[in-house]
């Protein structure tokens, strides 16, 4: 196989929970999830060049929270199909917080996947590719494909969902990461109903409407652990446009939806001058 002339990048996006649902628990300690999964505009980003073996550098603002070594998933993604494809020079440009409920790590090892078959223009069916990337964890699959879904049992069962309107996003982190483990430990919460619709939202607005039939029932165990989670909400909440505030996956980045970018831009000036030390960032969905 003759690799791309000029290597490849690949996006990694934020991956969004817009509602996330705690429905049950399964015999060995799992937690048993229904979430509405959109994407960010805002994410990282993976540049492969053709190499005999897999190698890995970091880069951007997040960089110094992580390490390469073996336990990082951009390079256990790398290896498990290096003996296929061959390797690559991989940089991992890290623009996402670590531990923040965006999904970074397995958004990241899914633009591993795609960068090395692009990068070897490797003749690999979706089947094969998906059966990779859930054995690298369970959110794998769903950021591999990178499209809004409903997803079930501890996040690998996808289900198509209603096409989003075009809208504006603010991510608010406080400077705290959230880890999962922890926060799935301290959820007491009781279980809760699938809130799936599948009537298209019109609108931001619309779509804000919709999803105040969920929630996020995992923000108390988050919040007992790191409490900024809720001046992150309550800040989001009183920005000037917002339509609706909640945080992502297991915090602690919380979300706040605008009818458009511009709405969001302006969110972040008022924000900002209240919480400098925090990480906050305009974006929109990927529709």
């Amino acid at each position: 196989m003759r690799p791309a002339t000029h290597g490849v990048v690949e996006a990694a996006p934020a991956k969004i929970n817009l509602y996330l649902h705690v429905v049950g628990r399964r015999p060995d300690g799992y937690h048993l999830l229904d979430s509405l999964v959109a994407f960010a505009e805002h994410g990282d980003e993976l540049r492969a060049t053709a190499a005999d073996e897999v190698t890995l550098a970091l880069d951007g603002p997040f960089a110094p929270a992580l390490t390469a070594d073996d336990d990082n998933l951009v390079l256990r993604a790398a290896r498990a199909v290096a003996a296929t494809w061959r390797g690559a020079a991989l940089t991992l440009v890290k623009n996402l917080p670590v531990a923040a409920g965006l999904g970074g790590g397995s958004a990241d090892a899914a633009a591993a996947l795609r960068a090395l078959k692009g990068l070897w223009r490797a003749p690999i069916d979706d089947a094969h590719l998906r059966q990779i990337a859930l054995r690298l964890g369970a959110d794998v699959p769903v950021c591999l494909d990178g499209r809004t879904a409903f997803i079930g049992g501890i996040g690998e069962e996808i289900a198509s969902a209603p096409r989003l309107p075009p809208a504006g996003l603010v991510l608010v982190n406080p400077g705290r990461p959230s880890p999962t483990a922890q926060v799935f430990a301290a959820f007491r919460g009781s279980f809760s109903r699938q809130a799936r619709f599948m009537t298209v939202p019109r609108d931001a607005a619309h779509l804000a409407a919709l999803l105040r039939a969920g929630g996020n029932d995992l923000t108390a165990a988050a919040q007992s652990l790191v409490p900024e989670i809720g001046d992150a909400l309550a800040a989001l909440a009183a920005s000037p446009g917002c339509l609706l505030a909640r945080m992502s996956g297991s915090g602690a980045t919380c979300f706040g939806l605008y009818d458009d970018r511009v709405a969001a831009q302006r969110a972040v000036g008022w924000i900002a001058a209240r919480a400098k030390d925090w990480w906050v960032v305009a974006t929109a969905l990927r529709t």
